[in-house]
């Protein structure tokens, strides 16, 4: 999945209410290689799906009905993979913060250097590469650890969190060799090479996890 992502051709989405501007950047992005989609309000953009390659946003701070700043907002929540590049034609101090401090990778002033421009999306698709990809990871990791069973997911819990298969048994009220079972089952579906691999697996799924399969572990037992 991650090498698909890799090679997925990105998407420059344009949202700006000029038509001048849209055909002017289209035309740019679609020269470097890239797709380019353009739309001429928030909400026009808002009803595209979100797509699931490398993208990024060039957004215009004035639009009609929902501005710039209230779309950036909003996909602050809904499209965390998706960078953001203001631009606009009026640009002043108070606007320029609040973007930048909503997340925005650049606030550029019209007419546009296309050097900076490029710039900006290039190191944006970067991050939205690199988010993608690790949201991806996580999908595969947390299907991985469906897979297992509930005893398989009690035994993972107690052996993370430092216990040995002796004492491990003695919490599940099983035998140690069936321990031992169980924690080559959960090694094996969880693809972990080593001990320390199935720590830094439990780690990125979450401490609620463990938790919770360690509770209910002493009510099985």
């Amino acid at each position: 999945m991650a090498t698909s992502i890799s090679q997925a051709v990105p998407i420059v989405f344009v949202v700006d209410d000029d038509i001048s501007v849209r055909e002017s950047l289209e035309l740019l992005v679609r020269c470097e290689g890239w797709e380019a989609e353009t739309y001429a309000s928030a909400q026009e953009f808002l009803i595209r799906p979100r797509p699931l390659v490398p993208c990024c946003l060039v957004l215009d701070v004035s639009l009609p009905g929902l501005n710039g700043l209230d779309l950036q907002e909003r996909l602050a929540l809904e499209r965390t993979d998706m960078p953001i590049m203001f631009i606009t034609g009026h640009g002043d101090v108070p606007t320029s913060v609040r973007a930048m401090k909503g997340g925005a990778v650049e606030f550029l002033e019209k007419p546009l250097k296309r050097n900076v421009l490029l710039d900006a999306i290039r190191e944006s698709l970067d991050r939205s590469r690199l988010a993608l990809a690790r949201e991806m990871e996580m999908h595969a990791l947390r299907n991985r650890y469906a897979s297992l069973t509930l005893r398989e997911r009690q035994v993972m819990a107690l052996v993370v969190s430092g216990l040995l298969n002796k004492q491990v048994a003695g919490e599940l009220g099983i035998s140690e060799i069936t321990v031992k079972a169980h924690r080559g089952q959960v090694m094996q579906k969880m693809q972990a090479g080593s001990f320390a691999d199935l720590v830094k697996i439990a780690v990125r799924l979450g401490p609620h996890r463990a938790l919770n399969s360690a509770n209910s572990a002493h009510v099985a037992a």
